[in-house]
């Protein structure tokens, strides 16, 4: 029981490329819906339910290399290069311009069609449907019967992770992937972002700023509200979990936003939305204190394909040096955080990006109107540690400070050396700015007096300065900011 078939064709233009992929997209989604909708009624007549997502491919026969600046945009060498697609008019902008790099650097056709990879049901639910709700324990059984279910060995990380050998298919060919991830990865991080967030992946920007405190969500929230009453902000709405919407003064509300309300309790990564045209504006994210949550967030905002992520958070302070209150600007990572251990081997190298460094030094400068070597005062840059053990201050001596001696650290924390070895590992931009909150190799342990004052000192302007760095980022253009330094040796084309 499958949709109509549509025939794959081939496309010069981008756009009609786009349209024919939706068009075979949106015809399984309404088949799988309306068989969904039968099922749930009590009809069924046995019969195996499928739709399959549309692909896109390119064949290249030529050495011929594009311009050798790009970061993407081109496949490594002559091949077959295919992927999988999903929900097209969510991606629209980015499948667009993926499409167009590859027409304009190789001159060759797409072909767009339909895939053999199944659509799970459960991925082609409308965004307020709810099964479980619907169907008896036995029904639910039986649904494994006649529908496709989610199956993670089509959804695993090894076009990301650099371990994916692809094989010949039942034609001969070796389809070499085209995207860092297939339409069943990318929707099994939508429905996890949902979960986690408290937001549909839709208010998602292309900017995403993470925090472990909820200091920063709350001057965040503040902030975002203050800019929906001014009618010449650049930002034109504001989200918070439940998909709560509030539009600029002088916008009128849009269809879909009389369905938010704040949740009864909040997610587990509470995610806020400060909207810009062309989904340019910010998303802060606070992933709460630990490397588990921190990989779990990247793994599936990675999916989004963000222009950047940079982290804004506490840490300790590892130099005496050091006041509560100072800066770390990380061009430097030891990671004893261990969540990427198996996906990405301690011996590469996660290295600094120039352009977010500068962009992130600039808005500290900028804020604080310190500058040179008066910016020293207050900010250092170095190596920063993150671990997964919160009491390493426990642990028989001498042990940890030994090694974070050693590596040259300046400051621990638990989550940035996570979020830049995923962004590594994702070809996602990163940058981690943090503030020193207690010394405690040095006798200052956070006590509640001193912690509340330094919240109120610093929090603020930590944001401000997270905040102008994406200005800064976003004025320079994407041009600048994605880096060949995060592409592999046979790189996938897509961003």
């Amino acid at each position: 029981m499958s949709p109509t078939v549509i025939t794959t064709q081939s496309f010069t233009d981008a756009s009609a490329a786009l349209a024919h992929a939706r068009t075979i997209y949106d015809s399984g989604i309404a088949h799988l819906r309306q068989a969904l909708r039968e099922f749930v009624a009590g009809r069924d007549d046995g019969g195996h339910v499928r739709a399959c997502y549309p692909f896109v491919r390119v064949r290249v026969d030529t050495v011929a290399r594009a311009d050798s600046r790009l970061a993407y945009g081109f496949v490594a060498g002559p091949g077959v290069y295919e992927t999988t697609l999903t929900r097209p008019e969510l991606f629209r902008h980015y499948y667009r311009e993926q499409f167009e790099l590859l027409l304009k650097n190789h001159g060759v056709a797409l072909e767009v069609g339909l895939s053999s990879q199944p659509i799970p049901v459960h991925f082609s639910l409308a965004e307020h449907d709810h099964l479980e709700g619907a169907l008896t324990p036995e029904r639910r059984q039986r649904l494994r019967d006649l529908f496709d279910l989610p199956d993670l060995a089509a959804m695993d990380d090894g076009i990301a992770n650099g371990t994916l050998d692809p094989q010949p298919g039942p034609d001969g060919l070796v389809r070499h992937p085209l995207s860092l991830f297939t339409a069943p990865r990318v929707d099994y991080s939508l429905h996890r972002l949902r979960h986690y967030t408290g937001t549909m992946p839709e208010h998602f920007q292309n900017y995403v700023l993470f925090t472990n405190y909820q200091f920063y969500i709350d001057e965040f929230v503040r902030l975002g509200h203050e800019l929906m009453a001014d009618e010449e902000s650049e930002y034109v709405a504001f989200v918070e979990p439940g998909n709560v919407v509030t539009r600029r003064a002088g916008l009128a509300a849009e269809a879909g936003d009389e369905l938010g309300a704040p949740p009864p309790r909040l997610p587990q990564m509470p995610a806020y939305h400060l909207k810009r045209h062309g989904h340019s504006g910010i998303t802060m994210v606070n992933i709460g204190v630990g490397p588990s949550n921190a990989k779990t967030i990247t793994d599936h905002i990675a999916v989004l394909r963000p222009h950047a992520w940079l982290m804004l958070g506490h840490c300790a302070g590892l130099r005496n040096t050091q006041q509560l209150g100072d800066y770390v600007l990380a061009h430097g990572y030891v990671r004893e955080d261990h969540v990427l251990d198996e996906e990405l081997p301690l011996w590469v190298p996660i290295p600094p990006l120039a352009e977010v460094q500068l962009a992130l030094e600039e808005a500290v400068a900028e804020v604080t109107q310190l500058s040179g070597y008066e910016l020293k005062k207050i900010m250092r840059t170095g190596t920063v540690a993150s671990t997964d053990n919160r009491n390493w201050e426990l642990l028989p001596h001498p042990g940890p400070e030994r090694r974070f001696s050693q590596s040259r650290a300046v400051a621990l924390d638990m989550e940035s050396a996570t979020i830049a070895a995923n962004g590594f590992r994702f070809r996602v931009p990163y940058g981690t700015l943090l503030c020193v909150s207690d010394k405690p190799l040095h006798g200052e342990i956070k006590l509640p007096g001193m912690a509340n004052q330094f919240y109120r000192e610093r929090v603020d302007q930590h944001l401000r300065i997270g905040i102008r760095a994406i200005e800064i980022l976003r004025h320079q253009g994407l041009d600048h900011l994605h880096s060949r330094k995060l592409r592999s040796f046979a790189e996938v084309a897509f961003q």
